[in-house]
């Protein structure tokens, strides 16, 4: 049987997403106008969008009733 590779993340989510849109967005500053570049907008614009749906979900008006 083979096991699972599992390792702690040392970031949280959030700062995982922001991380990674920070850097598609700079790459695609340095590149010319194309579909790489675009490519990597819309990586980071999915990130920003991961972001907001993951501090939606952790707010603290959707806890299930108790």
């Amino acid at each position: 049987m083979l096991t699972r590779r599992r390792f702690k993340q040392t970031k949280t989510l959030t700062e995982r997403l922001a991380d990674e849109a920070k850097r598609c967005r700079e790459e695609a500053r340095a590149l010319s106008p194309g579909r790489r570049r675009e490519m990597l907008l819309r990586r980071a614009r999915q990130d920003e969008t991961a972001m907001q749906i993951e501090a939606w979900l952790r707010s603290p008006g959707l806890r299930a009733p108790t």
